[in-house]
């Protein structure tokens, strides 16, 4: 399983953080980070997601209010 984090879409409001400890605050930019990710594209981000954080990760998709991080499987079917 996988993540994309879109930062350019990103509006700072930080739920992410709250649901999964692969975000953090950056506040100088008013937009969150995704730890341990590699730039895709230019602000498309990605990183591999630990069996026992999926649930994390699948709860810090779900509470983005602007849609800006993806979930899915290794095969690339979205889950979220």
């Amino acid at each position: 399983m996988y993540v994309e984090f879109d930062r350019d879409t990103c509006v700072g409001m930080f739920q992410c953080v709250a649901e999964w400890d692969a975000f953090e605050k950056d506040l100088n930019d008013g937009k969150a980070d995704l730890n341990g990710s590699e730039e895709e594209s230019e602000d498309l981000f990605v990183v591999e997601v630990p069996d026992d954080e999926e649930l994390d990760a699948k709860f810090a998709a779900r509470s983005c209010p602007v849609d800006a991080i993806e979930v899915y499987e290794d095969d690339g079917e979205q889950v979220v």
